[in-house]
């Protein structure tokens, strides 16, 4: 069996420009890179259409192989749509039958996206893997801002243990969608783009000749599935499940909706209300969506988050103060953490917080390091 090589590096291409730059970067650092793309499933429809971050475009697999061949680099292809159906898709439509807000790239990212590199490069030999995430993998001893502009020092290393941190560019930061990995992966994982803005990046493909990446601007709907398609695919997949709208606090009923599924905790777009109102839960048994004209029956004090995964390692002990997020985007919040199992954390908010729903991703930060992230259950 042949022995691994410290400098081959297995590249995930999306055939986007940031996966592109971050091989560009590794091949000019003296790696001996690979460009793999991972295929996965999107829905087959006329009304789902192509957009930037479409799944296995002509496109998209044109642009990585260019890339690839343009800068010398092995390029291949790797079957990921069985583990994609189930692990992203069938996970998706079920949280969402049950009235729950499903974070599917997390759950990609953790349970094929990365897996699956990994598993392509243990095939192969290969140590190490490398994405173009916006994120950082670090040792400790260092002093890294976190998203409100605090500078802090990263706790020491301890027993080898890795941190993920927040990267340089504070806006396209993309450790939330990371939190669920486990530890023991960030040893072979590669980030290229750790110290790189967005701004740099495109200056770098540019002057690395990469002048056929994909310009159509960025899309944020699911790979999968693009957002006007949703609702139709959503009625495939599920069915038409017909229920009540009902006013919080009168018990009026509003009207009719065609599923749960179509609706998500804070929502107040697509109700077709003359007056503006928000979903503020669900009804399982009733089969009801519950709405309210003031934002404020919202608000709820904290949420107790399960399976809560340790990406950087050290688990809690005890309560502490820390942030969290609860969307990729989100503005961090100060919070007081609470462990009550091992794997179950009760946060307390300093300030109430609307659109808390099960099913969500919560992701706890301190000191810019990702603590980790869980699956809310419920708010409280």
């Amino acid at each position: 069996m042949a022995p691994i090589s410290s400098r081959r590096i297995v590249v995930g291409l999306s055939g986007g420009v940031d996966s592109s730059t971050a091989l560009l970067l590794l091949k000019q650092q003296g790696w001996s890179p690979i460009g793999v793309s991972l295929i996965f499933p999107s829905w087959q429809h006329e009304c789902n259409d192509k957009r930037e971050n479409a799944c296995c475009t002509e496109e998209s697999f044109s642009n990585a192989r260019r890339v690839c061949e343009k800068l010398g680099v092995p390029y291949h292809t790797y079957d990921c749509r069985k583990a994609f159906q189930k692990e992203v898709i069938d996970y998706f439509t079920s949280e969402l039958a049950q009235g729950r807000t499903p974070n599917p790239c997390s759950f990609c990212n953790r349970h094929v996206k990365i897996k699956s590199l990994l598993s392509y490069a243990d095939k192969h030999r290969i140590k190490y893997v490398a994405t173009g995430h916006y994120a950082k993998i670090t040792d400790g001893g260092e002093h890294q801002t976190n998203a409100a502009g605090h500078s802090a020092k990263i706790p020491a290393k301890k027993k080898g243990i890795l941190h993920l941190v927040r990267p340089k560019d504070q806006l396209k930061d993309q450790t939330y969608g990371l939190a669920l990995l486990p530890n023991k992966w960030l040893s072979r994982l590669v980030f290229p783009l750790a110290d790189y803005e967005k701004k740099e990046v495109y200056e770098l493909a540019i002057k690395g000749g990469f002048n056929f990446y994909n310009k159509i601007p960025q899309s944020q709907d699911l790979c999968f599935v693009s957002g006007k398609a949703m609702s139709r695919f959503l009625k495939e997949k599920l069915g038409e499940k017909r229920g009540p709208i009902i006013e919080y606090g009168t018990g009026k009923e509003l009207g009719r909706h065609d599923g749960i599924f179509h609706f998500t905790i804070g929502q107040r777009r697509g109700l077709r209300f003359p007056h503006m109102y928000f979903v503020k839960e669900f009804d399982m048994k009733k089969n009801a969506v519950i709405v309210t004209k003031d934002r404020k029956n919202l608000l709820q004090n904290g949420m107790l988050v399960g399976n809560f995964n340790y990406v950087s390692g050290a688990t809690l002990a005890r309560s502490t103060r820390a942030f969290i997020q609860i969307h990729p985007h989100q503005k961090e919040l100060p919070a007081t953490i609470t462990p009550i199992s091992p794997r179950t954390l009760s946060i307390k908010l300093d300030a109430p917080l609307d659109g808390i729903a099960a099913g969500q991703i919560c992701a706890v930060y301190k000191n810019g390091v990702c603590i980790g992230g869980g699956t809310i259950e419920k708010a409280l």
